[in-house]
């Protein structure tokens, strides 16, 4: 099945701050894009369309909301703003453009793409229902997704803020965690990091891993080890989340000995890695060995595909931010609409 035979100009896949900011960035430059906006699935927890932001309750260090905003709101805002101009996004009622119900939920779903052809011009994006679309240029966004534990009561209190994060620099500094004790789950240098800057705010960092000592590097673990609100539940893995509205603590689980524990907490962060939502471009692009998108220059958002641009945590392991996705968003749709008019697309 085919759409109407038209070639797009640009077709963006990913609805993240980067995806909307590439949308608005390219509905201003008069390229009408067309995005494939996402469904909610499991892997394992819940991605909706907007990004891992859905799963977060306040955001405090986005620029221009002093006083905060919750992530699905932050999210609406840049949805609504890319819709003010010529956006246009796949759903199962064709290519709306009506998000006036953006706040209290759409009277439609949104598609997600399903697989891309690469190989030659212009670009073939198959949708989920198998419609396929061609454009000119194509900016991925998919993000990345934190790796969780897949415990029932880890995936609600996340969504719900109920003191599970999957992100310290996002929410760490929020009043609920202050002077608490709080959890990191992880031994990677990632897992340090987020700790050490946990100690900003807790009264104590408690770091939970698999085995007697860190993966992190050297310099990273002797890091941890000095520094004095941080200690260290070894051979231990988390069983089970604790908490109703709040989190109260964790069910551990010793290694060796199979032995349960428990543990009182005000927070516990993941720090396991995360996963970029780059699965269907294997063999399309070229990716790292982590599956994150190469980019051929470091300084702009071209990939290995001339006409192909990435934005946001597909692109992107060390920062992970709102607003840095939101920059790569904003770059890659420049990109775009200087590369097309180089090829004489307009």
């Amino acid at each position: 099945m085919s759409s109407n035979g038209k070639v797009e100009k640009v077709i963006i896949i990913g609805s993240g701050p980067a995806g909307w900011t590439a949308a608005l960035y390219a509905a201003r430059a008069n390229l009408s894009p067309l995005v494939f906006a996402g469904r909610p699935k499991t892997v394992p927890t819940t991605i909706l369309p907007g990004g891992q932001l859905m799963m977060t309750t306040e955001v405090e260090n986005y620029p221009g909301f002093p006083e905060g905003v919750t992530g699905p709101k932050l999210m609406s805002y840049f949805e609504q703003q890319a819709m003010r101009f010529d956006t246009r996004i796949v759903t199962d009622k064709g290519m709306t453009p009506d998000v006036s119900n953006a706040d209290d939920g759409h009277s439609y779903s949104y598609h997600d793409c399903k697989r891309v052809d690469l190989s030659k011009r212009p670009f073939l994006v198959v949708g989920e229902d198998d419609t396929e679309y061609h454009a000119h240029s194509v900016i991925i966004a998919t993000g990345a997704t934190a790796n969780w534990l897949g415990l029932d009561n880890e995936k609600r209190l996340a969504m719900s803020g109920g003191g599970v994060s999957a992100c310290a620099v996002c929410d760490g500094a929020l009043p609920v965690f202050r002077d608490k004790v709080l959890g990191v789950v992880g031994g990677g240098d990632s897992a340090v990091e987020e700790a050490s800057y946990l100690t900003k705010f807790a009264s104590k960092v408690v770091m939970i891993h698999r085995r007697d000592q860190l993966r992190a590097s050297k310099i990273m673990a002797q890091r941890a080890k000095d520094n004095p609100k941080i200690e260290f539940a070894w051979n231990k893995t988390v069983s089970d989340v604790l908490g109703d509205d709040m989190i109260t603590g964790v069910t551990l689980k010793d290694t060796k000995t199979g032995e349960q524990s428990t543990m009182e907490l005000g927070g516990l962060f993941m720090a396991i890695g995360h996963t970029p939502a780059t699965e269907f471009l294997e063999g399309q692009l070229q990716l790292d060995e982590k599956k994150y998108i190469k980019l051929a220059d470091p300084y702009r958002s071209t990939t290995s595909v001339e006409g192909v641009f990435g934005a946001g945590d597909c692109v992107d392991s060390v920062y992970r931010q709102a607003v840095t996705a939101a920059g790569m968003g904003c770059k890659a749709a420049i990109d775009a609409e200087r590369w097309l008019a180089d090829q004489g697309v307009e």
